[in-house]
């Protein structure tokens, strides 16, 4: 176990813990936007993990934290390896647990995000008055305050329908299961958040141990949000609390202003291994079988119709190829990239 690259004094509120690979430039902002939030929350402190990126990342954001004078609140923790997104935030989230002064919470912070004004006070005091939940997600936003979708529905087999088929009677027909809930201006329960923001209280680690590092990228929060909420734990969205978010910036897969790229083969092993982990083979050929003539339908229909072609490509194929109707019901270990969302990960 790494120690932590900074001292965690007594009656630490807040750990906040970015993980960086190859986005420097990025997480520095993101740091900038921290500076008036660290005071807000009692002896707030900051880890970047960087995930082995190799490209003179953890120099520069050493300089940075240097120049600005930030050592006294953020340290940095490289690792000899690229292990994904929940390996890096574990890599500070156990020696934090194990210290002799752990913090009360947890805040996953993406580097690819701005925190708005008083977002961490807000969703630590949302989690302080209200002690029987497990955590608490922000409202993302674009850099106008667009809100991005944030609070999610547990994936089901009726969420795989609607996103196969893309039916307008359908998706009217299968609307409570729709993992995308409707938008709201007020703190609710909600599934599961996305990772981008979000502060867990330690207790919930406590209880149900650290992220599964079986996922490389997607679908690790997911699962630990329905592992909290199995063991009690409600997660709260609080959209009060707001930050910036530019995704796909490490990985190219979800950006939103260009087609997406094909999806690398660690997307179909992380959502193969959350259905498979969480609900059985059955269930997981059941899925893998409804999206997959859904998605051929709706491909037929959007020729006729002529609409545009807005899919990554080769994804019917690549997801049949890395369905359980293909590789069977063993829960997939971990898939290592070769280069994030590179398409030499896939068979030609």
């Amino acid at each position: 176990m790494l120690p932590l690259p900074i001292a965690l004094p007594e009656s630490c509120a807040v750990l906040v813990v970015i993980v960086n690979y190859r986005v420097a430039d990025l997480v520095i902002d993101c740091l900038r936007s921290l500076v008036p939030e660290i005071n807000t929350v009692q002896n707030t402190r900051v880890v970047v993990v960087d995930n082995a990126s190799g490209d003179g990342s953890v120099e520069k954001l050493q300089a940075a934290i240097a120049t600005e004078n930030w050592g006294d609140w953020v340290g940095i923790l490289p690792s000899d390896h690229n292990g994904g997104y929940a390996y890096g935030n574990n890599l500070a989230i156990r020696p934090a647990l194990a210290a002799a002064h752990p913090p009360d919470y947890v805040y996953l912070l993406n580097p690819d995000t701005i925190v708005r004004p008083g977002a961490i006070h807000t969703l630590w005091r949302f989690l302080e008055q209200h002690p029987e939940v497990g955590m608490a997600g922000s409202g993302l936003e674009d850099l106008a305050g667009n809100q991005r979708p944030t609070a999610f529905r547990f994936p089901s087999l009726q969420s795989e329908i609607d996103a196969g088929f893309r039916l307008g009677l359908i998706t009217r027909l299968l609307s409570p299961w729709t993992i995308t809930q409707p938008k709201t201006d007020i703190p609710c329960p909600t599934d599961w958040l996305s990772g981008a923001s979000l502060m867990i209280r330690r207790s919930v680690f406590e209880q149900i141990g650290l992220l599964d590092e079986g996922y490389f990228l997607y679908f690790e929060e997911t699962d630990f949000c329905l592992q909290a909420q199995r063991a009690g734990w409600p997660c709260w969205y609080v959209p009060t609390s707001r930050v910036v978010h530019f995704p796909g910036s490490s990985t190219g897969v979800t950006k939103r202003d260009e087609r997406p790229q094909r999806r690398p083969i660690y997307w179909f092993e992380s959502r193969r291994r959350y259905f498979l982990k969480n609900h059985g083979w059955l269930y997981t050929a059941l899925t893998d079988l409804a999206w997959t003539l859904g998605f051929t339908s709706w491909r037929f229909r959007r020729i006729l119709q002529r609409k545009p072609d807005l899919d990554p490509p080769h994804l019917l194929g690549d997801f049949v190829r890395n369905s359980t109707l293909v590789k069977g019901a063993a829960i997939p270990a971990q898939t290592l990239p070769l280069s994030a969302a590179s398409p030499a990960e896939h068979p030609p």
